[in-house]
């Protein structure tokens, strides 16, 4: 054998070694493992029960209406306060109105538990207008705790509307109509971390 068939031939045995080599490399051990992850986005849903509160006629000077309405979580979230927005309108019958309405009715808004009332603010219309009470607190207006609603909860609150006498003559409302809106919004408590491993 020629020397120049040797080297071919040990060139060749080198390539298929090195060949052999590299194909070994591919060879391993190998496991894998998949998760299924899912994230649901809980509801907020307020309820309120019924949805007319007050309906009345031939209001006159030191009438009170009492109405009770119920608040309910009918949700999966936590609710972390109820605020209440105030809208009213008056209707003008004779045109003759020299003062607001809104600021000879007098609201007073009460929780009832256990068949005990407890206020939560007394205020005139007008004034609540210009404010948004959370209704779910539990302390006086002025210092509000707010206690919110969990799901599944009702709160119970009674509203006390009085048309005031105040002694003077009010003949300028009479026959005018007073259109009230309440608008109840329900906000989320804060987001929190959940780290929970265990959880599934």
């Amino acid at each position: 054998m020629s020397i120049t068939k040797k080297v071919s031939k040990g060139l060749l045995t080198a390539a298929l070694g090195f060949s052999l080599m590299g194909g070994g490399t591919y060879a391993y051990f190998s496991d894998s493992e998949a998760t299924a992850n899912t994230f649901a986005a809980g509801t907020l849903d307020l309820s309120v029960d019924p949805e007319t509160i007050v309906n009345v006629d031939n209001l006159k000077p030191g009438d009170q209406i009492s109405r009770e309405f119920k608040l309910g979580n009918n949700g999966t979230l936590d609710i972390h306060q109820v605020l209440l927005e105030t809208n009213y309108t008056v209707d003008d019958a004779k045109g003759d109105n020299t003062g607001d309405f809104g600021e000879h009715i007098k609201v007073t808004i009460l929780y009832n538990q256990a068949n005990a009332t407890v206020e939560v603010m007394e205020t005139t219309l007008k004034e609540l207008s210009e404010k948004t009470p959370d209704l779910t607190a539990i302390d006086q207006f002025d210092n509000q705790l707010p206690d919110g609603l969990k799901p599944g909860e009702q709160e119970k609150i009674i509203a006390l509307f009085e048309f005031v006498d105040n002694g003077e003559e009010q003949n300028e409302f009479q026959g005018d109509a007073l259109q009230v809106n309440w608008k109840f919004n329900a906000s989320q408590t804060e987001g929190t971390l959940n780290d929970n491993d265990t959880e599934e």
